[in-house]
This record gives C-alpha cells, sequence and structure tokens, in this order.
C-alpha cells in the first residue's frame, strides 16, 4: 500500500517493533545478566546451540552485543520485552542478509522463565514481519533441531514450512539427530497484516 502522508507513515512506524504480547527494543547493558543466565543453562542450550558446554561470561556478553549491533543493513538484533511491563524476556536476530538474495536466518532465544506464555510465537512472528516489510527481505529461514518439537510447532504456528531435512547434522548424547530447515517468504506473508499470519 502507497502511503498518501505522513499520517500514515507515522502510524507503520509506532507498530513495527510491536506485536501482541511483545516490544523489541535495543539490548542494553542491564539485559545482559538474564541472557547469559539463559545461554548458559544446559537443559535449554541442548535445543539450540551445537556442543553444550560451560562458557565464561565474557564471550557470551560479546556474543549478544554483536548480535545486537544492527549497523549492517542486513543484520538486526533485538531485546524481547514483555510489551505490558517491559520485563525482559528474550532475544532475536535476523543475521546473514545480502544483495542479491535478500534471505536472512532467523535466531530466537526466550528465557526460560517465560517459555509456553506465548512470547516466542509473538516475537518470531514480529521478527519475520519486520524483515518483509523493513529490511526488504524475500526469505527468511530458521535451522531446529528435529526434536525441538516445541519450536517447530511454534514456527509451524507463525507461517514457517518444512522445506528440508540436514540428516543426523546435530550431535547430542552419543548420537546423531536431524535438522530441519524451515522458512517464509515473503510472498506469502500477508502485506496488509501487522504481524504475519495468524491461526484462524
Amino acid at each position: 500500500m502507497t502511503w498518501t502522508g505522513a499520517t500514515e507513515a507515522q502510524s507503520y512506524g509506532s507498530t513495527i517493533l510491536e506485536g501482541d504480547r511483545v516490544r523489541f527494543r535495543a539490548l542494553d547493558d542491564g539485559d545482559l545478566p538474564d541472557l547469559v543466565r539463559w545461554w548458559r543453562a544446559p537443559e535449554w542450550a541442548v535445543l539450540q546451540q551445537i556442543l553444550v558446554r560451560p562458557r565464561p561470561e565474557a564471550p557470551i556478553v560479546e556474543m549478544f552485543r554483536s548480535w545486537s549491533k544492527s549497523e549492517r543493513s542486513g543484520e538486526v538484533g533485538f531485546s524481547v520485552v514483555d510489551r505490558a511491563s517491559g520485563e525482559l524476556v528474550g532475544h532475536v536476530t535476523l543475521f546473514g542478509a545480502a544483495l542479491p538474495v535478500r534471505a536472512a536466518t532467523l535466531a530466537v532465544m526466550i528465557g526460560s522463565e517465560h517459555v509456553g506464555r506465548g512470547y516466542g510465537t509473538d516475537a518470531v512472528r514480529l521478527l519475520t514481519t519486520y524483515g518483509f516489510r523493513e529490511m526488504g527481505l524475500n526469505r527468511i529461514e530458521i535451522q531446529v533441531h528435529a526434536f525441538n518439537d516445541r519450536a517447530r510447532a511454534v514456527y509451524r504456528k507463525v507461517g514457517y514450512v518444512e522445506e528440508g531435512v540436514r540428516r543426523e547434522a546435530v550431535f547430542h548424547d552419543g548420537r546423531f539427530h536431524d535438522e530441519v530447515i524451515m522458512s517464509a517468504l515473503a510472498r506469502d506473508w500477508p502485506a496488509d497484516s501487522s504481524s504475519g499470519p495468524r491461526e484462524d
């Protein structure tokens, strides 16, 4: 839709970083202790990291700072906060986008005490919408361990499609596990929706 004036542009700007439950904002130093704690927790690391291992705080802090710089046009990172209270609930990033393909990879982490409350669903929906509507992406993909059934259900609910399997690409507990590739395309994402597909 072509804007006819500044009011429409401002209306779009006022909602592009807000979902139903969450709001995105820049990383704040006060976010880092919780982000480090969540990243280090072995029971959650096994769902999203290649290797579960204790790591010092400093490299994890730098990792989140790097993911949140949002200085290059094909990369953004946000702290995810509860829209009503402002409480930190997680972190999201899109990375790797470049011309001519305009494809990025999505990564999301919701803090352990906030899982199961709809934050992940809303954050993935909002970041996908942001990627298509503000960054001009054509494709957003996510790699998810096949055994991470909760995450796969969230991505399907939001509108991501399972398009392939990297067989035995992940090693945990003495054996190999598959990794599922899921994606969303701009052409399938509703142009008139500020927050992507929803369930009927």
